[in-house]
């Protein structure tokens, strides 16, 4: 009884799908995962007006890929009056149990913000930037065609305060120098980029599996998907319907040669 009960739990065991990061047509059917996954979870962080994954999200597109993390060393590199750690984290493939890719990073307390932080949590940091680093050396791309920044939010943590703090003026200057240059479309464009309602996370998801119908060319999936992040709603809009013009107009004419 107890061999067949362990045979019938083997059996209803659920079949967890995973992905091969070598063939980009399988793996854009995880950046529809992804989109999902990311925004159920609320595993991203807005930075001025451009989302950005944390490393949980990161680490869940890895982990679909068989790809998981293992840290290598988190190194005291701390003077009398500063506290930093340097970490280095490898990507390790389930699958070959080769080692895939590799990120460092550091975390200081004299960053902003960090001032006050106990030196685990400097260690802590350090370790968590490696791992988002190693991660999108070699995924950004399915981040981004998840639509979202191929960046992990902790990196922007550490290079965003600076950002954050100037003021939009120069994008500002950047729109008039345009606009005097008869290219007032564009100058529209940034000027309006603080209040520009973006493509929904549907209107991507459905870009996405549009891309996948195998009369599009890895080229034009590629063009499309490196902009899929400065579609506005109408933009995106507009793309949808041209892809779908465009996948009934190739596969009239492949049933019209057939």
């Amino acid at each position: 009884m107890n061999q067949e009960n362990k045979e019938t739990k083997v059996q209803k065991k659920p079949k967890v799908e995973s992905y091969d990061i070598s063939k980009s047509d399988e793996t854009l059917h995880l950046a529809i995962d992804l989109a999902k996954f990311i925004k159920e979870n609320r595993l991203y962080q807005n930075i001025q007006g451009k989302e950005y994954v944390n490393v949980e999200g990161w680490q869940y597109a890895g982990s679909r890929l068989g790809i998981l993390p293992v840290v290598e060393h988190v190194v005291n590199i701390s003077t009398d009056d500063e506290i930093k750690y340097q970490a280095k984290v490898n990507l390790l493939d389930l699958r070959s149990q080769q080692v895939v890719g590799a990120g460092f990073a550091i975390c200081s307390n004299r960053e902003q913000g960090k001032k006050y932080y106990q030196e685990f949590a400097i260690a802590s940091m350090a370790q968590t930037r490696a791992i988002g680093k190693a991660y999108r050396n070699i995924l950004a791309w399915i981040i981004r065609a998840a639509g979202y920044e191929p960046t992990p939010a902790e990196e922007m943590d550490y290079s965003g305060n600076d950002q954050a703090a100037k003021p939009a003026v120069p994008t500002e200057k950047k729109a008039t120098m345009k606009s005097s240059s008869n290219t007032p479309v564009v100058a529209e464009e940034e000027q309006q980029s603080t209040s520009v309602r973006y493509a929904s996370a549907k209107q991507k998801e459905e870009i996405i599996s549009l891309l996948n119908n195998p009369t599009i060319t890895r080229q034009e999936k590629t063009k499309m998907l490196l902009n899929i992040n400065r579609f506005d709603e109408e933009r995106a809009a507009q793309a949808i319907e041209k892809l779908k013009k465009v996948i009934e107009d190739r596969e009239d004419g492949q049933s019209a040669a057939a």
